[in-house]
């Protein structure tokens, strides 16, 4: 649905975006993250059209977003970062004003704007003027505009940001429901939401693609993902470490705590482990030395941790 293709957008002597590609599949929940300045809402808007690349191209359901921007804008819903309001007007009045800018008339739109309240739980506000909405209302109803054409891509731009954990909640089933049946591209800094919701995810550091995966395949890269957390009781800790050192599958051992009869630590696999190898002899080790295993446990991995490993190296 959506291809990007060595996209690139500079301003002055500034690269925001440094000739970056990536392809979205219907049906693909993508997650867009990043440090702040890395160039995210600069590529969101290059891909809905509201800003021009330097270069590179966008299409959008195999329309050019330059060259046939009427025909791959009708397929794009957009919540841009701080998305305005008309203060005066209703939340009804607004949704049917924009369902009337894309073209919907009638009983069709009294139809989608129906459906684009239920669906983003404005019911209780929606002849409230957005003026005296709180944020989270504001927000809702921004979203609520994005969808109201029933547009086959969705392309949001912070959508939990200012929410309470109530309201956050909501939008992020929102997405995965509509991640169902569209293609929808979120940019967040929680990265909670991109396991809660994504099936996928990209960074993005100063301007380029420093990683693309599903949120297992990303923690996966993490330096702790497939470690051992070992506690061990019977044989003084140098002594555990030294044996635990030994084995086949041993990288290297981190002590975490360690005393004349006990010792704590974290056991890293070397590359030709798989998956279960090294706990299963971290296992055996102990059963083998009748030595009290009180903890094993295997780190699967966390995407907060492979992120700033990730965006380190790239400003190193």
């Amino acid at each position: 649905m959506i291809e990007v293709i060595c996209l690139t957008k500079q301003f002055g002597p500034k690269t925001a975006v440094d000739n970056i590609s990536f392809s979205v599949a219907r049906g693909e929940v993508l997650g867009f993250l990043g440090p702040n300045g890395a160039g995210k809402s600069t590529t969101m808007r290059m891909i809905t059209g509201f800003i021009p690349p330097t270069r590179g191209t966008v299409t959008v359901g195999g329309d050019d977003i330059q060259t046939a921007p009427l025909r791959a804008k009708a397929r794009i819903g957009y919540l841009p970062e701080n998305a305005p309001l008309y203060s005066d007007m209703t939340v009804a009045s607004f949704l049917r004003f924009a369902a009337e800018l894309r073209g919907i008339t009638g009983a069709a739109q009294k139809a989608a704007v129906d459906k684009a309240i239920e669906t983003c739980f404005l019911e209780k506000v929606a002849t409230q003027s957005l003026d005296t909405l709180s944020k989270g209302f504001r927000h809702r109803t921004c979203l609520a505009q994005s969808i109201v054409h029933d547009p086959e891509v969705l392309i949001l731009d912070e959508p939990t940001d200012g929410l309470d954990p109530n309201q956050k909640q909501e939008v992020r089933n929102l997405i995965r429901r509509l991640g169902a049946t569209k293609t929808v591209i979120f940019s967040t800094h929680i990265l909670e939401e991109v396991e809660a919701v994504c099936s996928r995810a990209i960074i993005i550091d100063q301007g380029k693609v420093v990683a693309d995966g599903s949120p297992d395949q990303l923690k996966r890269r993490a330096s702790r993902a497939g470690a051992v957390k070992v506690r061990l009781r019977g044989l003084a800790g140098s002594g555990v470490l030294a044996e635990l050192e030994k084995l086949p599958h041993v990288q290297r051992v981190e002590s975490l705590e360690s005393g004349i009869s006990h010792f704590v630590g974290r056991v890293f696999p070397t590359k030709m482990a798989g998956d279960g190898t090294l706990a299963g002899e971290i296992y055996q080790f102990a059963v083998g030395r009748q030595l009290q295993l009180q903890e094993l446990t295997v780190d699967e991995g966390r995407l907060d941790e492979m992120f700033r490993e990730i965006t380190a190296q790239v400003r190193s």
